[in-house]
């Protein structure tokens, strides 16, 4: 069976003994030293002053998207325009904080939303914030969607839970827009089991997401926000614990999400490595004809998988039929249309204006897993399969 993920973790084995020494020896499990080391060294490999830890990249989505409200930075009613193409919690934060969401269309080629769609989208609506997805680890064209969003005066926010450790031009996807989420799901580039991050350069959003992932109070804030905080609303050190300052969760990491994320990040640039020459090997598969050509404009491509956009209907079916006879486990293309899933349907007006690409993927695509662990076998077995 070649499935989507082969292990847990990478260097599985060796992993998993460091984490039962660490669970034997550690004094404390709940949120703490281990889960502030992460955090300083994710901020420093990703490029970016701080780095949020939450307890999945669905919760970073959510506590990004309140801690924004929190500020007055997004207001209810506001518009948040999204990938058509994107999971699920992308789209659900906004819905549940009151804003008002418009899908923007995909481009076929690389899968993500790209000037030209987001320009299609502002002539039919004013929007105030953008959130972006980096599907499958790839971008269209980022820069020129930052400076529009730049001109405008559009807040943009970008979901890179699928695309960590590529770039575009030499920068980091997760560092064009004011905040970036990230996921640290077992699945993803780098499991902690589950686990996620949001990362920023924005000084008041940082102490926000802090708040907003631990029920609102100031315990993990640096000292000088707490006596300000403490000040401003005439709190006395015996109840300054237990005192709430804005709405907020409780969505915290955990010590072992913390560890985990700490002895994987040591691997992530050979991970990223390897999953970039496992993608460039499949390439030969876009000369199939029955398939349309991807064509990633990343300077550093850590694929998340490979996909696959065939010409017809009829060509995807045959090849999930081949798929499932070769034992390869196959997937829609992340959540495929948005506006046709149920909850969307349920919360949603339906959308009036066409979002051709994005609804091609959703009939015509499919893709397969790609991973640090995939093998020369596995690459010739998957090159005999599709192309």
């Amino acid at each position: 069976m070649f499935s989507l993920v082969k292990s847990t973790f990478y260097r599985e084995e060796e992993t998993k003994k460091s984490l039962c020494e660490f669970i034997m020896q550690a004094k404390q499990l709940s949120m703490g030293e281990q889960c502030m080391l992460f955090e300083r060294e994710f901020a420093a490999w990703q490029g970016r002053k701080h780095c949020v830890s939450f307890n999945s990249g669905s919760s970073a989505n959510l506590g990004l998207i309140r801690a924004l409200c929190n500020l007055g930075i997004l207001c209810s009613g506001n518009t948040v325009g999204f990938a058509a193409i994107t999971w699920a919690t992308n789209v659900m934060p906004l819905i549940q904080n009151g804003l008002v969401t418009s899908p923007i269309d995909i481009n076929t080629a690389t899968l993500n939303v790209s000037p030209t769609t987001v320009l299609e989208a502002l002539e039919r609506t004013n929007m105030q914030a953008i959130f972006l997805t980096n599907a499958l680890g790839m971008s269209d064209d980022i820069a020129s969607i930052k400076a529009i969003c730049d001109e405008r005066g559009i807040l943009l926010l970008e979901d890179n839970c699928e695309s960590l450790g590529s770039e575009y031009n030499g920068v980091k996807l997760g560092n064009f827009g004011m905040a970036s989420t990230f996921s640290f799901f077992v699945g993803h580039h780098l499991s902690t089991i589950e686990g996620g991050a949001v990362c920023t350069d924005d000084d008041a959003l940082d102490e926000a997401l802090r708040m907003v992932r631990s029920h609102g109070w100031d315990r993990h804030l640096a000292p000088s926000a707490q006596q300000r905080l403490r000040a401003d609303h005439n709190v006395d050190d015996f109840n300054a614990k237990y005192t709430f300052y804005d709405s907020a969760y409780n969505i915290r990491p955990t010590e072992i999400q913390g560890f985990l994320g700490r002895n994987q990040l040591a691997y992530l640039d050979e991970m990223t490595k390897k999953r970039a020459e496992n993608f460039v090997a499949l390439t030969p598969i876009y000369d199939n004809p029955q398939f349309e050509r991807m064509q990633p404009q990343m300077s550093t491509h850590s694929s998340f998988a490979f996909p696959l956009l065939c010409k017809t209907e009829k060509i995807k079916d045959e090849y999930i039929q081949k798929s499932t006879a070769a034992n390869i486990e196959i997937r829609p293309i992340i959540s495929s249309y948005m506006p046709h899933q149920p909850f969307y349907k349920k919360y949603v007006p339906a959308v009036e204006h066409e979002l051709p690409g994005a609804y091609a993927v959703h009939k015509k695509g499919f893709y397969f897993g790609n991973n640090p662990e995939v093998t020369p076998e596995d690459i010739a077995m998957l090159l005999e399969t599709f192309k």
